[in-house]
């Protein structure tokens, strides 16, 4: 398994509940695109529409070799995963107020694979408390 990228915004905005694996549905050139590191997910998430989930925001920049084969950088990509498992995690968001969220990207195989996570959002507190956490381990660490 080889990351491609991680979103560091994920663990600081929301608290990660159960996280998945799921496959992505992209052009030939979007891959290319990814293999070069050219992706975004840190405005990403995930909307489910008739029991399909589709990711929103994620930003591959277009292969410079691509010429007429390139797509829309924003375009909606579709999620590959079972129904079985699309409708509990709609069951899930129904329940709970909560989101789905790209935490990364991995090469696996010759797939591209990402993780995806229920999150719930922090408080502005939640979020001053992980910064005090941080600078504290920094400071543990430097000692």
């Amino acid at each position: 398994m080889k990351i491609i990228i991680v979103n560091k915004k994920a663990n600081f905005n929301y608290f990660l509940l159960d996280k998945y694996e799921a496959g992505i549905e992209l052009k030939g050139t979007e891959v290319k695109s990814i293999y070069n590191n050219n992706v975004n997910i840190e405005e990403a998430f995930i909307n489910i529409k008739k029991n399909e989930m589709f990711v929103n925001n994620m930003h591959i920049a277009p292969f410079e070799q691509g010429n007429i084969f390139n797509v829309d950088p924003l375009r909606k990509r579709k999620i590959l995963m079972h129904k079985k498992e699309i409708l509990k995690i709609e069951h899930k968001l129904k329940k709970e107020s909560l989101t789905i969220v790209i935490t990364k990207l991995y090469w696996k195989g010759k797939k591209i694979k990402a993780e995806i996570a229920l999150a719930k959002g922090k408080k502005l507190y939640d979020k001053r408390e992980t910064i005090k956490n941080r600078d504290n381990d920094r400071r543990l660490r430097d000692i």
